[in-house]
């Protein structure tokens, strides 16, 4: 992977990890580094579940396939935030 491959797997991994936290109500407890490697992630899974499905090959902004992801990145962070309150509650 070339350097401008991962500088834009980081770029796209936080805004799709910031668009994640907006949409999810409440405070979260975890840090940007959690935040874009959940971006990062979920961009990942995303991009793979449109493929198999289809909606990934349409002219202009893949809407469908932003949809994934976004909505993966709000479960991997509710998913995270929620396992961060956990354990600091049992220490």
């Amino acid at each position: 992977m070339s350097i401008t491959g991962i500088i834009t797997a980081i770029v796209i991994g936080a805004i799709i990890g910031g668009l994640g936290r907006l949409l999810l109500p409440g405070r979260q407890p975890i840090g940007i580094f959690m935040t874009v490697l959940i971006g990062i992630v979920a961009a990942l899974i995303g991009t793979a579940i449109a493929q198999k499905t289809g909606v990934a090959t349409t002219r202009g902004v893949d809407w469908i396939e932003l949809v994934f992801q976004v909505g993966l990145a709000v479960i991997g962070v509710a998913a995270v935030a929620a396992w961060r309150r956990n354990r600091g509650r049992t220490r």
